[in-house]
């Protein structure tokens, strides 16, 4: 393992309208800085998660990426360290090739040292999550079904399905109860977004509503995931579409009846510019793909191959609705999956011819491996 803790530069370039950071950054420290610039990144939805990888694999932002893409996309120059031990430069004009296959392929071609990419002039959010009551699942499913699709790029959406742990870290409201949640991130008016998401307020009463205008700085609180490390496993598959059938099967996954140990079955709305090709081409695989839908169980070692099961069971339930690629940051460090099958034939191709020019010796490999071609 190479780690990058220490180099966490995050440098904010506020007429360019760009950072600059080190490997080891993280996503609360390029928030914090860009804001005072009244600048906002591409970012995740936990501020721990670290820039680099999250990036390079796609990077799906649960706040401005309907409307933006993927954070890969935005990518302007990336220094690197190559498999012969080369400090390396790279961007459309240097390194096309290699900028293409960085920029999706996850941790394949190069260790990153630095990235710069594009921030963008936001620094508020209508933004929030609305937490029903786990029994109403069925409702809240099917209307968030029929009302996303008409929203604009400017609205982020998502549904989760939460059985919450009895912890201190848990907020009370929602500590040790079955919910489901439906969280927002709009860039647009206060009053704009109010009456867009009238539909799903009407749905049942709320447990907990922390849907309001927030500055940016405030966004992790939109999924207010955990930022102190627990034990847990997920994995994630793409749905090429949700028509009723799915959404039957998913109310039987992990509805009110369910025989679940989950924690969160999260399902996540896409189009917009993620269905785009960026400016800059890159290999990102999963444009066109509707939905991004994820696993997540959490508890002790001792509980892995449940934690495990859990995931499969609701994976494997909503394979006939799978879209044919994955995205590349919603599966497991130990899943057995195929990189041809994670980016297609056609991708898969040029990112092994890729491999072959600048790590012939295969020496990135304990990933989802891309083998250089023969």
């Amino acid at each position: 393992m190479i780690a990058t803790r220490r180099m966490n530069d995050v440098a904010i370039d506020a007429v360019g309208r760009s950072a600059r950071v080190g490997a080891g950054a993280i996503w609360s420290e390029v928030v914090e800085k860009a804001a005072k610039a009244g600048l906002a990144p591409l970012n995740g939805s936990n501020p721990s998660v670290g820039v680099s990888g999250y990036t390079l694999g796609g990077g799906l932002s649960p706040t401005l990426g309907r409307s933006h893409g993927y954070a890969a996309d935005h990518v302007r120059s990336l220094d690197v360290v190559t498999a012969d031990g080369e400090l390396r430069h790279v961007n459309a004009e240097s390194e096309p090739d290699l900028f293409w296959a960085l920029r999706g392929g996850k941790g394949n071609f190069a260790v990153v040292t630095a990235l710069e990419f594009d921030l963008f002039p936001v620094s508020r959010l209508y933004g929030g999550g609305i937490y029903f009551p786990g029994e109403r699942t069925a409702d809240v499913l099917r209307v968030w079904a029929d009302w996303h699709p008409s929203t604009p790029e400017t609205m982020v959406t998502s549904i989760a399905v939460m059985r919450m742990p009895s912890m201190p870290e848990v907020p009370e409201p929602v500590r040790g109860k079955f919910l489901v949640s439906v969280r927002i991130a709009y860039n647009g008016t206060t009053a704009d977004g109010e009456r867009m998401v009238e539909p799903l307020r009407a749905v049942a009463p709320a447990v907990l509503d922390t849907v309001r205008d927030m500055p940016y700085t405030e966004v992790a609180s939109i999924h207010s995931e955990p930022t102190e490390p627990v034990p847990y496993y997920e994995r994630g598959i793409m749905l090429r579409e949700f028509p009723a059938q799915a959404q039957d099967k998913l109310i039987e996954l992990v509805g009110p009846d369910a025989e679940t140990t989950l924690v969160i079955a999260e399902l996540r709305a896409l189009g917009g510019a993620w269905d785009r090709e960026s400016a800059v081409p890159n290999a990102v695989a999963t444009r066109g793909l509707p939905y991004s839908l994820l696993g997540v169980s959490a508890g002790p070692l001792s509980q892995e191959q449940q934690l495990k099961r859990s995931v499969a069971e609701l994976l494997d339930g909503m394979k006939p609705w799978q879209g044919d690629r994955r995205f590349v940051n919603n599966l497991a460090p130990d899943e057995a999956a195929d990189a041809a099958a994670i980016y297609g034939p056609e991708r898969y191709e040029r990112l092994a011819s890729i491999k072959k020019t600048y790590d012939p010796a295969n020496m990135f490999r304990l990933n989802h491996n891309v083998i250089p071609a023969a």
